[in-house]
């Protein structure tokens, strides 16, 4: 076996393990043959065996490969994948007026309730946050700093935290100084700083479908409409399609998620960002970008932010720690470019400043509390769930089910035979004591009703249980009359 070494920037294993992934992928190895061991294939790569290990740790979280204990790794069967039809640049797109969801109120709700089994909820698991350590920083950082602690931060917001923000924006390819940075009260009121810095009532924004809900909801409360462009699992947002519409209909702005999109959790590939950016600069159309998922992804290497690629100040960053640190310190932040000024006024006008005793514990974890071992920790917890539940829904979903396959972030979107009813599933499940996310909620336009949204953060036992009483609902529901 011959192994060609590409050389990039990524850590040794990760190029290990993409070698082998590309051989399974070809055909060399099939679903259910043995690979080399661990010394086989460091001898043959002259990479250390500690090198083979994580390569092979990594595939086996990601479902690739399964190890057979006493006799070695076996390549593992294939998931039916989601991977998105070509979209048609000339289909017909008209922007939708949104309303209120009353489905929306009870998925939300039914988020925080302690007696449902939370495969509905978009926020990480407690029990892998850094609970003990942030209670800690946040005491001494309310000693250390006394009476300002308890005073406003006024916008743009703590100026440690904002150069701390700015340090680590290298990652993502955006430099920008701690004054280009300001902070909010989640990335939810981000993005609801840049849409009133851009739009005004009756104006329409472009979306990524299927797009997550709770941003159609705040679409709807603004009294704006949303124009729907066909995402896929493998690319993201259709640029030829959006570059369509816009040539037919007056677009305001645009807001995507282009890493591990919600709920399609695409990884957009870094010249579609371009093309992305390119296109709406042409038009001088604002950007929002939510990148609250960029830190979760399952390997070393930081996707880059479509910001990276902007150089006219039209695209709106937004991002918080709700999914990686403390979703209830409700810290969050945007780099608003040429809107900056603007979105500073209107957070002074919306509430004034977002709390000051978690912009110090916040800033303090950066500069001292190992923020990257934390992601590096989580991100293994989180590629290993996605697997554990992709392998569940395979065993115990009726066939023609398929998933998309993330690269990151701690949700799946599951799509089940075509005369399912998510939202009667829904209900059913919530008969069963547990909770998800009916697909036809990420749509305004009646689409996606056969599929589901799923949240991996909270893997266990129960929620392999739960896994398998979802399939046998699903089966039921096949049945005829």
């Amino acid at each position: 076996m011959a192994l060609e070494m590409v050389s990039d920037c990524r850590p040794l294993y990760e190029r290990v393990g993409s070698e082998i992934v590309s051989l399974i992928d070809g055909g060399t190895y099939r679903v259910g043959e043995r690979l080399p061991s661990i010394r086989q294939l460091s001898a043959k790569l002259n990479v250390s065996i500690n090198t083979v290990m994580q390569a092979y740790a990594v595939l086996e979280d990601r479902r690739v490969i399964h190890a057979r204990p006493q006799s070695g790794y076996y390549v593992c069967p294939k998931v039916p994948e989601i991977t998105g039809e070509p979209v048609a640049s000339n289909q017909r797109f008209r922007a939708t007026a949104v309303t209120f969801s009353d489905l929306c109120q009870l998925v939300i709700r039914n988020m925080m309730n302690p007696e449902l089994l939370p495969l509905a909820s978009a926020i990480p698991n407690p029990q892998h946050l850094p609970v003990d350590k942030l209670s800690r920083i946040m005491a001494a950082e309310l000693r250390r700093f006394g009476p300002q602690s308890i005073s406003y931060f006024m916008p743009p917001g703590s100026e440690r935290l904002r150069t701390q923000i700015a340090k680590r924006s290298l990652i993502y390819g955006v430099g920008v100084r701690p004054d280009e940075v300001l902070v909010t009260s989640g990335c939810v009121e981000a993005v609801q700083l840049a849409l009133h810095a851009t739009c005004k009532p009756g104006d329409t924004i472009a979306v990524e479908s299927p797009f997550y809900f709770n941003f159609l909801q705040l679409i709807a409360e603004m009294g704006l409409k949303a124009l729907e462009i066909p995402s896929t699992p493998k690319e993201g947002i259709s640029i030829e399609a959006l570059s369509y519409a816009i040539e037919h209909n007056k677009v305001s702005a645009c807001l995507v998620i282009p890493n591990f999109s919600n709920p399609l959790g695409t990884l957009m590939p870094d010249e579609r960002k371009r093309e992305l950016v390119q296109l709406l600069s042409r038009h001088e159309i604002p950007l929002i970008e939510d990148d609250i998922y960029g830190d979760l992804c399952f390997t070393d290497q930081r996707p880059v932010a479509a910001k990276a690629f902007d150089h006219k100040g039209l695209v709106i960053y937004c991002s918080s720690f709700s999914k990686t640190l403390a979703p209830g310190y409700r810290v969050g932040w945007a780099i608003g470019g040429r809107y900056q000024t603007e979105m500073e006024r209107l957070k002074m006008m919306s509430n004034l400043a977002t709390a000051s005793p978690t912009q110090l514990a916040i800033a303090e974890f950066l500069a001292n509390g190992g923020y990257d071992h934390h992601l590096r920790a989580i991100r293994r917890v989180y590629a290993k769930n996605l697997s554990q539940m992709t392998d569940a829904i395979v065993r115990h979903f009726p066939e023609g089910t398929r998933m998309t396959r993330p690269g990151g972030s701690f949700m799946l979107w599951v799509e089940m035979p075509e005369v399912i009813d998510s939202v009667q599933l829904f209900h059913r499940a919530l008969e069963r004591g547990i909770s998800i996310t009916p697909g036809s909620i990420f749509s305004l336009s009646g689409k996606y009703r056969n599929y589901m949204r799923v949240s991996t953060a909270f893997w266990d036992d129960k929620a392999e249980r739960g896994i398998e009483t979802l399939g046998a609902l699903v089966k039921e529901m096949l049945q005829p009359l």
